[in-house]
């Protein structure tokens, strides 16, 4: 029997599943894809494709005639189930993530997409529900959680490193207790304002490389301006690129106001930068006039920033010379320049 989809709709469940129309275009469909009749006792499922089977590793004997509750289990939250709750007595077209369990006992973390499916006479005769396992998704953001807060307990460790030489290289430099005073307030002062710039900047905010580098050094320099040249075009930053760069610069202005040239009077920091037609943003960090360098045995800092350059396809190369540190960088620009 041939029917359009306005007649399928109105009939029931039984022969929605017969129906030609529906059933191929949900059995083929790479959704996985189930349909509940809400005129039934405890809503059963009443048909779904074979996405949905391989998703839950259920065969259609398992489940139709059964209310979708069967795929929760021990981590399903109170408050997921109140929502998918909510939404079906507001038949409202409504997305959920809930944990959910394959036949298996894996638990997977489900995009769930449910709504109401109507017959002329305005009734409600059925309910969609599509399900994506998201679990990659929320381990890659959980994982990148675990990175930034690792970061920044790592940064926040160095600013007390940093403030005590600025403390005491300012007090090498000033006489007048006033002048010292206010020297080291303003500087610590600038130390903490580059931090909560950077860390709270608005995602998407314009940027360029040139204000970023500028807020950054010129706060973590013990003696300011005198120990931070900076060479390079305007270059627009944004996205990943904007994270990286910011990193680094932190992790290269703390190693340098705790072992390099930032910690010398006489020392200075060239810091130039470009972007060739290529795309690829091409920063070099020239350290000289601090003490003589030696290769670090621990790199925990530098493994972050430098884990996340790679993560960004670029290459960040550190050359321990003795005169002083060189740091060359390579990183493709997410959005162009």
């Amino acid at each position: 029997m041939s029917l359009d989809l306005k007649e399928a709709v109105s009939l029931s469940p039984d022969t929605l599943r017969r129906n030609d129309i529906f059933a191929n275009a949900i059995k083929h469909s790479r959704l996985p894809l189930c349909i509940t009749d809400p005129t039934l006792p405890d809503e059963p499922i009443v048909f779904a494709n074979q996405a949905f089977c391989d998703l839950t590793g259920y065969d259609e004997d398992d489940f139709i005639g059964k209310n979708c509750r069967f795929l929760q289990g021990p981590e399903t939250t109170r408050e997921s189930v109140e929502a998918i709750r909510a939404a079906l007595d507001a038949r409202e077209v409504t997305m959920i993530e809930i944990v959910n369990y394959r036949k298996n006992g894996e638990k997977f973390i489900n995009a769930l997409q449910l709504g109401p499916v109507y017959n002329d006479d305005g009734e409600l005769i059925f309910r969609f529900g599509s399900q994506m396992d998201i679990s990659v998704t929320r381990e890659r953001e959980r994982r990148e959680a675990e990175l930034r807060t690792s970061e920044l307990l790592h940064r926040l460790k160095n600013i007390v490193n940093v403030m005590s030489v600025i403390i005491k290289m300012t007090g090498r430099s000033e006489e007048n207790p006033e002048d010292f005073s206010d020297k080291v307030i303003g500087r610590l002062q600038a130390l903490g304002q580059s931090h909560f710039q950077t860390l709270s900047a608005e995602p998407g905010a314009a940027l360029t490389f040139a204000q970023l580098a500028e807020t950054l050094l010129l706060a973590y320099a013990p003696l300011g301006e005198r120990q931070v040249r900076f060479h390079g075009d305007e270059v627009s930053l944004s996205g990943a690129v904007v994270t990286s760069l910011t990193l680094l610069l932190h992790e290269l202005a703390t190693n340098s106001v705790k072992h390099g040239s930032l910690g010398s009077a006489e020392g200075h920091v060239d810091l130039t930068w470009t972007v060739p037609d290529d795309g690829v943003f091409h920063m070099i960090w020239s350290e000289r006039g601090g003490p003589e360098v030696a290769e670090p045995t621990r790199q925990s800092g530098a493994g972050i920033v430098s884990n996340l350059v790679a993560a960004s396809n670029g290459a960040l190369n550190f050359d321990w010379q003795r005169e002083g540190l060189i740091v060359t960088l390579d990183l493709p620009m997410e959005d162009g320049a």
